[in-house]
């Protein structure tokens, strides 16, 4: 069965760059662009993984990845977050807030697909 994998990000080229590559790889794929539809989204679909932008307009992607985590329907769905701003301390600080795998952008394609694999059940 194809997996599904939810696309949270607000930069339109990093988005199509990761369903593209995605796609690429046989996975399923549903882009969301507004961090406001992300939990509606992944109620309504039911993914196997979100991967999560960090820095998204008007809401943080932190908070939204905490709000997976408290959402009964959504909290044993892995998040793989990936953000630009990789400060001192972020990693750890996103990992408490309930993330399972951290990449910092520019994503190179061979570690982004290792992480999705790594983070998807057989």
């Amino acid at each position: 069965m194809t997996k599904r994998i939810m696309v949270v990000e607000d930069n339109d080229l990093n988005r199509k760059l990761f369903c593209d590559v995605l796609k690429a790889n046989g996975f399923e794929v549903e882009p969301v662009a507004d961090g406001n539809l992300v939990l509606e989204t992944a109620r309504s679909m039911t993914p196997d993984l979100i991967i999560m932008d960090i820095q998204l307009g008007g809401i943080s992607g932190v908070d939204l990845i905490e709000a997976a985590k408290r959402d009964h329907g959504l909290s044993a769905i892995p998040v793989l977050a990936v953000t630009a701003f990789a400060a001192k301390g972020d990693e750890e600080r996103i990992r408490a807030a309930g993330a399972a795998g951290y990449l910092s952008k520019p994503v190179s394609i061979s570690p982004f697909m290792n992480a999705v694999r790594a983070l998807l059940p057989l």
